[in-house]
């Protein structure tokens, strides 16, 4: 704050301060919060208690039609009674499945089905695959952008990265699906050479291949693996390339020991990037996959919210897959032996 004053003064200071405050609460700890909130606990419901209700019911009609066709002043005393009585516990369990009580616990996290397990294990395993491999993608083209200068750097970066980002994130998912669809692109190409036969549906179904996704996530966000890596080879000194070069080490040994230690920030923000990108991606999955591919996690976090409309559980899985990309980045950070300084410059 000091430093803040001094050097825009005491009230822009304080108006950075509360701006930064605002956006903090705003958009990272108020929803968080609710999140975990909304995850810790469930309605003490009776369950599916709707046949029993409809039981009780039946029950209710025929004794009341059996005390209106008594005589017998002791036998309609008796059937009223239980009337009453079955009439209370319709009551009770109507009034317990319109407002359950609130429990609180872990209860939610400890419900997840072995098959949805499974999809959580596999998303982030494929998530860990699609990181790596646009780490291999990304590192070449980050470093020849951030060796080329004047106007060769600008062509590359705005011919090969930035104008294809300027096209809408979904219509570059739907561009891949239709280059590896049954009869996009692809097949298309392998029928005309007699490779495949599209009339007997002998295609090749990349769709039903997690490749087909990997692919579409590399390209939708290579951006963020590039980006990192070629702001921090920008800051390196090429003098100490040429210095290992003229030394006789390799080129795979000056990689290794000058450039991609110098490097290692930019490498750990873009795989921290992509792996969170990648994990919680909804809209490439579900669009390159067709629901042939099976599903991702961020797919059933959906169904939670806005299909099974149990948010309780849903914030439990969002919980859970935030918490995993934590650890995630504290163990890029560990690996990479950076820390926040580090990613921060």
């Amino acid at each position: 704050m000091g430093s803040l004053a001094r050097a825009y003064g005491r009230p822009l200071a304080l108006t950075l301060t509360a701006i930064l405050v605002l956006w903090i609460l705003a958009l990272i700890l108020v929803p968080l919060g609710a999140m975990v909130q909304q995850s810790l606990w469930w309605k003490d419901s009776a369950g599916d208690v709707s046949l029993t209700i409809d039981r009780l019911y039946n029950d209710i009609a025929t004794l009341q039609l059996d005390a209106g066709n008594t005589t017998d002043a002791g036998k309609k005393a008796a059937l009223d009674a239980e009337i009453a009585t079955k009439q209370g516990e319709a009551t009770a369990l109507e009034a317990k499945e319109l407002n359950p009580g609130k429990q609180w616990g872990l209860d939610n996290f400890t419900r997840m089905s072995s098959l949805h397990l499974y999809i959580f294990v596999r998303t982030i395993l494929y998530a860990l695959m699609v990181t790596a491999l646009a780490l291999i993608v990304c590192y070449p083209v980050a470093y020849v952008v951030a060796l080329a200068s004047g106007p060769r750097k600008a062509i590359i970066l705005t011919v090969a990265l930035i104008v294809p980002y300027a096209i809408n994130e979904l219509l570059r998912v739907y561009a891949w699906l239709m280059i590896l669809d049954y009869r996009g692109v692809i097949n298309g190409v392998l029928g005309w050479f007699g490779v495949v036969d599209l009339d007997n549906r002998g295609w090749i179904p990349f769709l039903e291949n997690p490749s087909a996704v990997f692919l579409a996530m590399i390209y939708t966000y290579v951006l963020f693996m590039v980006f990192p890596i070629v702001n921090t080879l920008e800051t390196l000194d090429r003098n100490q390339i040429e210095a290992a070069r003229d030394l006789g080490a390799s080129t795979a040994r000056i990689h290794r020991r000058v450039i991609i230690p110098h490097a290692k920030p930019g490498i750990a923000v873009g795989c921290i990037m992509t792996f969170m990108l990648s994990a919680g991606s909804y809209s490439v999955p579900a669009i390159m996959t067709r629901g042939q591919g099976g599903d991702w996690f961020s797919q059933l976090v959906y169904r939670q919210f806005f299909e099974s409309n149990n948010w309780n559980m849903g914030s439990a899985y969002a919980v859970s897959l935030l918490v995993v990309c934590t650890a995630f980045i504290l163990l890029m950070m560990r690996f990479f032996g950076v820390g926040l300084r580090d990613i921060a410059k």
